[in-house]
């Protein structure tokens, strides 16, 4: 199985930085791709970023040119760094990753979740 721990949620002011992130454990080959989610109350869980292994990235609209997202795949560990930070960024983030097992079998994997909460 694999596990996906987030940290790094809060409360964070208009205009602030936060930087997420989301540690891989368990028995697999390798974490393919991975990524953050978010979900705001009353709404469906969006795209934030996705990236491979090899380091290609991909953004959602929204978050192009504020939220950075890098992974050290040495510690299986993902990051999201985001900055310029407003009240439509209030959500749950999750990081989700797509791992191969032993017995050959892929697998889709979320984390429970971190809140950031942007508030003044």
């Amino acid at each position: 199985q694999v596990q996906l721990v987030e940290s790094g949620g809060g409360l964070v002011q208009p205009g602030g930085s936060l930087r997420l992130s989301c540690v891989a454990s368990g028995s697999f080959v390798v974490i393919n791709s991975m990524g953050w989610y978010r979900q705001a109350p009353g709404k469906e869980r969006d795209l934030v970023a996705t990236i491979t292994n090899a380091g290609a990235t991909n953004f959602a609209d929204s978050v192009k040119g504020r939220f950075t997202i890098s992974r050290d795949n040495a510690k299986n560990t993902l990051y999201l760094q985001m900055s310029s930070l407003n009240s439509e960024d209030t959500a749950v983030y999750y990081c989700n990753a797509n791992a191969r097992m032993y017995d050959y079998r892929f697998v889709n994997v979320w984390g429970q979740g971190t809140q950031v909460t942007v508030s003044s």
